[in-house]
């Protein structure tokens, strides 16, 4: 939908309802020039695009819709595919950011915290959390064409590695994510996503050999 795009005047409107009293077009340009990156085969623009369509489309179930689409516009600013700490620095460039449009603190901590959820190693931590949490997997429940072509885009950002070993790293991240209880947190997601994206995952594994 065209009012899903990641535009600078959608992501200076967030600002402004999170509390910010500085213009906030620059820092949007800076941010869609970071998902515009090469390599990002991925985690780029139609990844944001396509989190922000998802949160449109879904109900709030008691989660700060302005939170986590700040979170969404940060969660994956920081991404090198080489590093282990993409969501840290995301996360101190949101606080950073949103403190330096004056945002106040306490929502731009919220914000970065909210960012670091992104890494999915826990159940999220409140309704926030699971909300950004389910849209930013959400790509695991889609049609199995589309799932396969972000396995493609997601191994193309790692083609750096030697085959077998990101095979069987690939395989422990399918893995992890397929003993979640549930995969998907809230109950729109889960009711939308979570059997196909349970049958998606099984057969990303046993492709890996796993």
């Amino acid at each position: 939908m065209s009012g899903s795009l990641p535009t600078p005047e959608r992501f200076a409107g967030l600002c402004r309802r999170l509390g910010a009293t500085a213009d906030a077009t620059p820092l949007a340009g800076d941010l869609l020039a970071r998902y515009r990156e090469p390599g990002r085969a991925y985690h780029g623009l139609d990844h944001l695009r396509d989190c922000l369509e998802q949160l449109d489309t879904a109900p709030s179930e008691a989660a700060d819709r302005d939170r986590v689409e700040a979170a969404l516009w940060f969660h994956d600013a920081v991404y090198d595919p080489r590093a282990s700490d993409n969501e840290a620095r995301s996360a101190e460039l949101a606080r950073r950011s949103l403190e330096a449009l004056d945002v106040p603190e306490g929502t731009g901590r919220h914000i970065a915290a909210l960012v670091l959820e992104t890494r999915h190693i826990g159940p999220p931590a409140g309704p926030d959390a699971g909300l950004l949490c389910d849209v930013d997997l959400s790509i695991l429940g889609r049609d199995p064409a589309a799932f396969d072509r972000y396995e493609r885009a997601i191994e193309e950002e790692y083609a750096w590695v030697p085959g077998p070993v990101y095979r069987r790293e690939r395989a422990a991240v399918l893995r992890r994510l397929l003993q979640r209880r549930p995969l998907f947190f809230t109950r729109h997601f889960r009711q939308k996503y979570e059997e196909t994206a349970r049958a998606n995952l099984a057969r990303a594994l046993a492709a890996c050999g796993g």
